[in-house]
Order: structure tokens, then C-alpha cells, then sequence
């Protein structure tokens, strides 16, 4: 029983128990179709790009692979690059392993960034990061 409870204890344990999966040595994403300060229309498609490493689903634990994260009008850093990324309007997952998106977004300022997951969804070490861009749209 008890190591019943440890294992379960060890399948839920805290996202602060988490560590991204290595990542090589000039590792990049990227957004390849929209630049900082460019105006656009909703819908808006967003297309990823990925150097030095290779997409793999979620779920799926392969050397040098992950899985895409499209953060809008946020930013992970500090401890939350350790953690797993959360799931919501602004934390976009991608981890069928798709490569862009179109988007429905209100009018304004927009702020995004691409993240690569690890097969948990936890940012690789180091994390590959992409710099942050704000577009705005009409």
C-alpha cells in the first residue's frame, strides 16, 4: 500500500517537483510570419518556426524534441520556466504537434511568445524561448 501511495504521490506531485528536458545548445523558436509592431486583421494566423530541434506531441519523449506553447498577452519566467506550462485563454498548447494556428483576436495591443514543451508540457533546459513580439490588430 504504501508504495501504492508513493507512486501516486510521485504521478501528481507538484509542478515545482518539475524539470524541463534538455535542450541543445542553440536551440530556437520562432514566430516566422509576424514581426514586433506589425498591424493585422482577426483572424490572424500564426505560423512557428524551430531551429535545432525537431516537434513531437505531447506525451511523447524523444531526445531533442518538443511540443509547441503560444503564450498571448503573458509572459513565463523566473520558477514558471520549471513548471509545467498552464493551459488557458493566454497559455496556447499545441501538443498534436502542430506548427501554426489562426487565432480570433479583439482589436488592440497583443503581446506573444512562442514556448517549446517537453512531452510534460515543462519548458526545456535551458528553455527554448521565443522574444516576445506585440502586434496590433484593427
Amino acid at each position: 500500500m504504501k508504495r501504492l501511495a508513493f507512486a501516486a504521490a510521485l504521478l501528481f506531485a507538484p509542478a515545482a517537483f518539475a524539470q524541463g528536458s534538455p535542450a541543445p545548445e542553440g536551440a530556437s523558436v520562432y514566430i516566422v510570419n509576424l514581426k514586433d509592431g506589425d498591424t493585422v486583421t482577426s483572424p490572424v494566423t500564426v505560423v512557428f518556426g524551430l531551429r535545432g530541434m525537431g516537434v513531437a506531441p505531447a506525451g511523447t519523449e524523444k531526445e531533442n524534441t518538443g511540443h509547441h506553447h503560444l503564450l498571448i498577452d503573458t509572459v513565463l519566467e523566473g520558477a514558471a520556466l520549471r513548471e509545467s506550462i498552464p493551459a488557458d485563454d493566454n497559455h496556447r498548447h499545441f501538443g498534436a504537434g502542430q506548427t501554426e494556428v489562426t487565432l480570433e483576436l479583439a482589436p488592440g495591443t497583443h503581446t506573444l511568445q512562442m514556448v517549446l514543451g517537453d512531452h510534460f508540457h515543462v519548458p526545456h533546459e535551458p528553455p527554448v524561448v521565443s522574444a516576445p513580439i506585440t502586434i496590433t490588430v484593427k
